[in-house]
């Protein structure tokens, strides 16, 4: 099927409203993770030309909370914003605009925007409850047994690290937080709202995790009153966004004078509408050969996430979506991935005896634990697709956060089988190796689910910083027998931000044009043949048999 045309009313908007200076060459990309506030400033070939990097709190307590202080995380930015521009040799004035995104954390403001405390701690600078954060598992599944309607466009059952699930939390447990919040926004949200005043929504934050039908630009009143938020409906939903902007939209007037002063840049340079973190990494790489309806964008970070774009929708049981210009106006998207990713194999590497030891030598060498574990394992190789030799009988399912697709299953739990006496680094890196080797095994079971709904893929376009390896993406190829594009751009997910600031400064008519001339293809990296394939093969089916074994004991399922 040909492309529709995919210009929009928000587009010609975008262009009308455009205020960034004559003079203006580069763009600002703001990323804020979930350890940490990023800011690039790049030029209209997608260069990044400085960068900056500020770390951000994370608290946790039991019962699995995880929490944030959007306080925090804004003086985070802004000290990133003026020092990336600093770094870059820029002068301010020479930005044409800004894009920000961040995790799809829950920031809770009372009037005025004061913070208010989201969990027991009675913190208000605690104000955050992070994607993370599984306190809500009770509710999501309350949520999911009402089969609503609305459901059928997150995968047919919600997550408790979406937003509504949360927000029901919070009405249950700290009503009086919930009755005295002014506003509830995502973060992404949040940052374009200390930024501009607006109070305006990105169709990717509330479509992706709050259940906002964007295909018919409206919420589902019956939804809310069904799970038991329906004051938010009853109230016109005024606390959680009346006014839902695509990505690349410019917001209100631009940057207020109190934001230019803290960031360091121009009173009125436009910004951007926000987006999700891992979707500013699809905007990033998708798009990079001009087919991003070819494409599966991968984020590889502390979690990873599966961003596929489809002219029509498609419905994938245990995926995400399909969510309507949650990504590039005009397209389908389809989201999946896993809950942990680089951070289960940080706490699959925390378990072993040697794990002090080569963290120590890691350290020597001015080098991450992974990357040292990489660089040891190549040494024992003779190509990078003989890397899985290394694993040979260990396996390891790396679901210590549950299954975020394809099963929607928050209560399944990692595997770990064939592990010896071993107390050595070799010993470490072969368990490095096989947690690698079920991340890709799980990236492959969304591939297969997207498939069989109508949803192939071609190839995987990465990014994030746990697969920045030459290791880990050749791996990646071989287990899910797909290539593994990298793109020219070390840091994709700032410009994915970055892109959405120059469309909202009116530098690219829409996102897609802006993708297609601000990222490209540097290498691909194609999956092994023969041998390897039928090793990978072997693995992948032990693999779904541990899964499956693990289901069947899941008290939880039973």
């Amino acid at each position: 099927m040909s492309p529709p045309d995919l210009s929009t009313d928000s587009e010609n908007v975008m262009l009308k409203n455009s205020s960034a200076p004559t003079n203006a060459k580069y763009i600002i990309g703001v990323d804020v993770g979930t350890g940490s506030a990023r800011a690039g400033i790049f030029d209209l070939t997608g260069r990044m030309l400085g960068s900056a990097k500020r770390d951000i709190s994370l608290f946790r307590e039991t019962g699995s909370i995880v929490e944030q202080s959007s306080t925090e995380i804004w003086a985070a930015v802004c000290a990133a914003v003026r020092e990336a521009v600093t770094r870059s040799g820029a002068a301010p004035n020479e930005v044409a605009g800004i894009g920000f995104d961040a995790t799809c954390s829950l920031v809770v403001l009372g009037e005025g925007g004061r913070p208010l405390p989201v969990g027991p701690s009675e913190n208000p600078e605690r104000d955050i409850i992070v994607w993370m954060d599984h306190r809500a598992v009770e509710q999501a599944e309350r949520i999911n047994a009402t089969n609503h309607p609305v459901l059928r466009y997150v995968g047919g059952r919600i997550s408790p690290e979406m937003e509504t699930p949360k927000l029901l939390w919070l009405r249950e447990n700290r009503t009086h937080v919930f009755d005295a919040a002014w506003q509830f926004f995502d973060l992404a949200d949040f940052l374009t709202w200390r930024a501009t005043g607006d109070l305006a929504r990105s169709t990717c934050t509330v479509t992706c995790k709050w259940t906002y039908l964007s295909h018919e630009r409206r919420w589902d009143p019956n939804y809310f009153h069904k799970i038991g938020l329906g004051v938010l409906a009853d109230e016109d939903f005024t606390r959680i966004g009346q006014r839902i902007l695509e990505p690349g939209t410019p917001v209100g007037s631009g940057l207020t004078d109190q934001a230019a002063g803290e960031l360091g840049l121009p009173v009125g340079m436009p910004v951007s509408i926000g987006m999700i973190d891992a979707h500013a990494g699809g905007i990033g790489t998708a798009g990079a050969d001009g087919k991003p309806d070819r494409n599966l964008a991968y984020v590889f970070g502390t979690s990873s996430c599966t961003m596929t774009s489809t002219y029509e929708p498609v419905f994938v049981p245990g995926v995400w979506g399909p969510y309507f210009s949650a990504m590039i106006p005009g397209m389908w998207l389809s989201e999946g991935g896993q809950s942990a990713a680089g951070a289960a194999i940080e706490q699959l590497l925390s378990f072993h005896p040697a794990t002090n030891e080569a963290q120590a030598l890691a350290q020597s060498r001015g080098l991450s634990l992974p990357v040292l574990l990489a660089q040891l394992a190549e040494k024992k190789i003779t190509s990078p697709s003989d890397v899985v030799t290394l694993a040979d009988g260990l396996h390891v399912v790396p679901e210590f956060l549950g299954n975020r697709a394809p099963f929607a299953d928050p209560h399944a739990r990692a595997i770990i089988s064939g592990l010896g006496m071993e107390q050595d680094v070799d010993s470490l890196v072969s368990l490095y190796i096989a947690g690698l080797c079920g991340i890709g095994y799980g990236l492959r079971q969304i591939l297969d689910a997207q498939e069989a709904a109508g949803a192939p893929t071609e190839q995987i376009v990465i990014s994030g910083g746990a697969g920045q390896l030459d290791l880990v993406r050749q791996l990646l190829a071989d287990a899910t027998g797909k290539p593994v594009v990298a793109t020219r751009s070390d840091e994709p997910v700032l410009l994915g931000s970055a892109i959405l600031g120059s469309v909202a400064a009116g530098m690219f008519p829409d996102i897609r044009k802006a993708m297609t001339n601000l990222s490209g293809v540097n290498r691909i990296y194609m999956p092994s043949g023969n041998e390897t394939r039928a090793t990978h093969a072997r693995r992948f089916d032990t693999f779904a048999r541990l899964q499956a074994i693990a289901r069947d004991w899941n008290p939880h399922l039973i």
